[in-house]
């Protein structure tokens, strides 16, 4: 991907009132992200805007904090927790502060309880609402959609997560490239972690088919965020996008939902379309007549799907089909995608289940039914 300009981030902040958001993506630690963003900052202070520095990770890097020189820097907030001391990013200072362009690494990150919010990508967020422009970086693994292809792939369970709904904000996205031989090679030179953690890292994650998977993802997820980008320039996407849509069809405690909701995030993204996840409350699904975990599992299900940027919708119906068509057809969705049910063989014999009538009446619309591999437990 041809480096971008420092230049061409300021064209933006100058045209917006909204902050701006610019994320360098990378596939692992260590391909020079944080690097990248004090190399960008520099330039820009250089060309006049007003930046600081609102949380940076140099992991002991010598070459990284080299670059902190000459820059300003938010004093990060102290919070005792459990016991020990712990920092975070000051989000109140940088409000307070209001600089142009603020520099904020590891988004993923989880911030202390009792912080205003839980996540630090949600920082992020008050920051371009109060016209703060933004560059912060980010690995791919960290991307909620991605997490069971990683988890399946890798056999690494990724928990820090930023939903797709945020990586869609951003105005730039960079994708930091190194080969796999190179990075492992810096890796062996202590530059990215301690030399004792060195041994264990490429044995597990730094392992050359890891590190391939990941850089391949990171590649891709790039260059459909330019593709969606290039698309929602030209004046046909209105008329591109109608019958596009994407729809998940959600039950009231489905056995295996992540792996259903990050199906239809994904799809909905390469086709750069909307996406809707749909729930059906029958009579005997009223919330006074569902037990209290069930709520909660459809609740937690509802929110992992706005999250991940899908327009939640719950229909009250007595015909879960028939409301399901119903919508999905007055709504130019395209793509129906379900999870595959476990029922009894009366029903798949006699056409009763859902699965089974959604194939036979589905006619006009595309039925993508998950197998239970591609899902993973909710």
């Amino acid at each position: 991907m041809p480096r971008s300009r420092p230049e061409d981030f300021l064209e933006l902040v100058q045209r917006s009132k909204r902050g701006r958001l610019k994320l360098y993506m990378g596939f692992a630690a260590g391909v020079g992200k944080t690097y990248r963003m004090l190399e960008e900052a520099h330039a820009l202070k250089q060309r006049g805007v007003d930046v600081v520095v609102a949380f940076i990770e140099t992991h002991e890097r010598p070459e990284t904090a080299a670059l902190i020189e000459g820059l300003e820097l938010v004093p990060r907030r102290r919070v005792a927790y459990r016991g020990v001391s712990v920092e975070e990013m000051d989000l109140d200072s940088v409000l307070v502060r209001k600089p142009e362009l603020a520099i904020v690494d590891e988004l993923p990150h989880t911030n202390v309880p009792g912080s205003r919010n839980r996540k630090r990508w949600e920082d992020v967020l008050e920051l371009l609402a109060a016209g703060i422009n933004v560059i912060g970086a980010l690995n791919v693994q960290h991307l909620e959609s991605l997490g069971d292809v990683v988890e399946r792939n890798t056999g690494v369970a990724v928990r820090e997560t930023i939903p797709d709904s945020f990586l869609a904000q951003a105005d730039q996205v960079v994708n930091l490239d190194l080969s796999v031989e190179d990075l492992q090679e810096r890796m062996r030179a202590g530059k990215i972690y301690a030399p004792d953690k060195v041994p264990r890292a490429i044995e597990n994650f730094f392992k050359g088919r890891n590190l391939a998977t990941l850089r391949e993802l990171a590649l891709r997820e790039v260059a459909e965020t330019l593709e969606r980008a290039a698309a929602a320039q030209t004046a046909l996407l209105p008329n591109a996008r109608a019958g596009e849509r994407v729809m998940v069809c959600l039950s009231s405690n489905p056995p295996r939902a992540a792996g259903l909701l990050r199906r239809g995030s994904r799809m909905a993204g390469r086709l750069n379309t909307d996406w809707f996840v749909v729930y059906v409350e029958t009579p005997e699904e009223a919330p006074e007549r569902i037990d209290s975990e069930v709520q909660r599992r459809l609740l937690a299900n509802i929110e992992k799907a706005r999250d991940l940027g899908a327009e939640v919708v719950r229909l009250k119906a007595t015909d879960v089909v028939a409301a399901m068509l119903d919508f999905a057809r007055s709504h130019s969705v395209g793509h129906l995608i379900v999870g595959r049910s476990r029922v009894a063989l009366w029903q798949r014999v006699l056409g009763r289940s859902v699965l089974q009538r959604l194939v036979d009446e589905s006619e006009g619309l595309d039925l993508h039914i998950a197998s239970h591999k591609d899902e993973d437990p909710s």
